[in-house]
């Protein structure tokens, strides 16, 4: 067996050189989802290059610190995943790669992560109820999750699957062998898949299963604890914005990650308060001893379940532990001023809370749609049981506005940042919750901060990826544009960045290679942070 060299050893002892990690879910290695990589040697600015005249291929010789770039649809929202040297990401097929699945379909492609060259993909053909349920282009929203040789998603069609991670280029696994059904959508005339489509293992419909009615979209990324898997159902409102067509489904479930099965739904009867939709992922942490699993609801309270699910008579429910709300009182007065979804009225949450030091830190927001409003990031007791909204709240800022971001925290500096939709990037102390600094990035921003090597990376709307420094004192360090918004997240894995804009996927942090399969089209100018709008 061939050995380290004797140095080399003992750095990796004294942890002085960085080891290669895969970034296999939404949060990365994190199951309490802080946005947070101990990466090390990461970049302050990159130039992702020109196009070649007259194709979506960029030109190598032009960009600085890229790896490679790829085309994706034309909406890509969530983040990257990259594990087992394959990267996965969520769009819709704007950008065909297979002749034989044209017209609107939700995507998940998979490209090789030295290359990018693309190497298979998941057809979801959307629900024909249209866009109460299935917003027509809008793609697939969640970051996969990675384990072993599996691949779990939730689709647009409000289902969760469990892929291989090989697509069909090997075999068919798994119970589920009717892909050629699948990816044309119940009815309809089959089409056999090849090689380059997705090995469907099982498949679990929320809809026919639950009854669950997802409003506008379905989103949530997967979590594990041992064989069990957590997820968001998505149920939601009807076209009316009043109704809530299935009131008594679950908001939240558990299944058998290696079969599907249900193993239990949550006891906390939100479907009636639902404000809008339910979009919220999962995070987990041991609390006294106990794996607990946190969730934030469309009714804008912050809920800790008990990941084991307790039989009760011919069901199997996920106790709640802690409830928080979310909204402050102020926001909730009988008046039509704060009637949702009034700019100074309550909001769902939209976030993923995140658990750190037995605390969890999420914030409320509402659909984009919406428009801007009143906010509020609470850092929350997660060691406290029952009705927690006062008891267990340590600290809150309302300086921050309506947010689908998640927090990141640096655990080098202490420090805690967050986006809200009208633009401002947040810098807190994450112990006592002391605002230290806001930056304006004069857009829109849907996506959440990422922190690594004394650095916070965040994208916005008008396609502009900022970094600044995770420090008390704010200094912008560059600030390059994509070409096309950035409503997804950055993150990193194995010495490399991967940014996604609605449009194209980049793999920043290498000299640039030659592209995959479909090479990018991308529209850049790198600018100074003096020069922004």
């Amino acid at each position: 067996m061939k050995t380290l060299p004797l140095l080399t050893t003992a750095l990796i002892a004294c942890g002085l050189v960085a080891q290669a990690q895969d970034w296999t879910q939404w949060g990365g290695s994190d199951p309490g989802r802080n946005m947070y990589s101990p990466a090390k040697n990461l970049p302050s600015t990159f130039n992702p290059g020109k196009l070649k005249t007259g194709t979506e291929e960029i030109d190598p010789a032009t960009t600085k610190g890229v790896r490679w770039a790829v085309k994706l649809g034309s909406q890509s929202y969530g983040n990257p995943v990259v594990a087992g040297g394959k990267v996965y990401v969520g769009t819709n097929n704007e950008s065909p790669r297979d002749k034989k699945h044209t017209g609107d379909r939700s995507i998940l492609m998979c490209f090789d992560e030295k290359t990018g060259a693309f190497l298979w993909q998941l057809v979801v053909p959307k629900l024909a109820a249209g866009k109460v349920n299935d917003w027509e282009n809008l793609g697939l929203l969640c970051s996969p999750t990675v384990e072993g040789n599996r691949v779990y998603v939730v689709t647009s069609r409000c289902e969760v699957l469990c892929l291989t991670t090989d697509g069909l280029a090997k075999e068919n696994v798994g119970p589920y062998q009717d892909e050629a059904q699948y990816i044309v959508g119940p009815g309809k005339p089959k089409i056999e898949p090849g090689p380059k489509d997705a090995d469907i293992v099982w498949r679990y419909d929320m809809m026919d299963e639950l009854g669950s009615f997802p409003h506008n979209a379905s989103n949530s990324s997967v979590l594990i604890i041992g064989d069990t898997i957590y997820v968001c159902t998505s149920n939601g409102q009807d076209w009316s914005h009043v109704n809530v067509p299935s009131p008594n489904s679950p908001s939240f479930i558990a299944l058998n990650k290696k079969t599907g099965e249900l193993l239990g739904e949550d006891d906390a009867k939100i479907g009636p308060h639902i404000y809008h939709g339910q979009w919220s992922s999962p995070s987990t942490g041991k609390v006294n001893g106990k794996d607990l699993v946190f969730y934030g609801g469309g009714d804008g309270w912050c809920y800790a379940f008990d990941a084991k699910p307790v039989k009760e008579g011919d069901t199997s429910f996920l106790k709640t532990v802690w409830k928080f709300d979310g909204n402050a009182p102020e926001y909730k007065a009988k008046d039509a001023a704060h009637k949702y979804p009034a700019p100074e009225g309550p909001s769902e949450i939209i976030a993923t809370p995140v658990f750190y030091k037995n605390r969890v830190y999420v914030a409320i927001g509402q659909d984009p749609e919406h428009g801007e409003g009143v906010g509020r990031l609470a850092c929350i007791d997660a060691t406290k049981t029952g009705d927690i909204s006062k008891s267990g709240l340590i600290w809150e800022y309302k300086g921050v506005r309506r947010t689908m971001g998640t927090v990141s925290i640096d655990p080098d500096s202490g420090l805690l940042f967050l986006t809200d939709f009208s633009g401002f990037v947040h810098c807190l102390d994450a112990e006592t919750g002391k605002l230290h600094w806001v930056h304006d990035m004069k857009a829109h921003m849907w996506g959440s901060t990422f922190v690594a090597d004394g650095k916070v990376y965040v994208g916005d709307e008008d396609g502009d990826f900022c970094v600044l420094a995770a420090t008390k004192e704010k200094k912008v360090l560059s600030e390059v544009n994509l070409g096309a918004a950035i409503d997804s997240t950055a993150i990193v894995a194995n010495g490399v960045m991967y940014i996604a804009s609605l449009t194209h996927l980049f793999a920043v942090g290498e000299p640039a290679k030659a592209t995959g399969d479909d090479p990018s089209k991308v529209n850049v100018e790198l600018k100074k942070p003096d020069e922004k709008k």
